[in-house]
């Protein structure tokens, strides 16, 4: 009724779907990043490689996708010390999110030193 209609395309074939490509592009180029040294846990990255693409500046919009969606900025990831929640769940996300910012800064490291040499 509203006029669109579905066009089939295979696999890794950007002229047909080049947007979602893209973004395929860069979900997998983030994970690459954390995953380097444990290949088989990419999936326990997989909601903070959400979290990036949704809180990350898109020129194209001149906004966030979680500003598209939702009229205003994400929520901000404050500070927290171990043991101030008890919820399980929120506490394992917290662990991962700091171990996910100590990878991150180590392999930045590690490429600030690849690119000295």
């Amino acid at each position: 009724m509203q006029g669109t209609k579905l066009k089939m395309s295979t696999s890794y074939h950007p002229e047909t779907d080049g947007q979602t490509e893209v973004v395929n592009m860069c979900v997998e180029t983030y994970l690459r990043c954390f995953i380097a040294d444990q290949p088989k846990s990419w999936v326990s990255w997989l909601h903070w490689a959400e979290y990036w693409f949704n809180t990350t500046f898109h020129a194209s919009a001149d906004k966030t996708p979680f500003e598209i969606v939702y009229g205003r900025a994400a929520p901000t990831l404050t500070r927290w010390i171990q043991g101030e929640t008890r919820v399980a769940s929120v506490q394992k996300d917290l662990l991962d999110r700091d171990e996910a910012l100590k990878q991150l800064k180590n392999q930045l490291l590690k490429a600030q030193e690849r690119l000295k040499m």
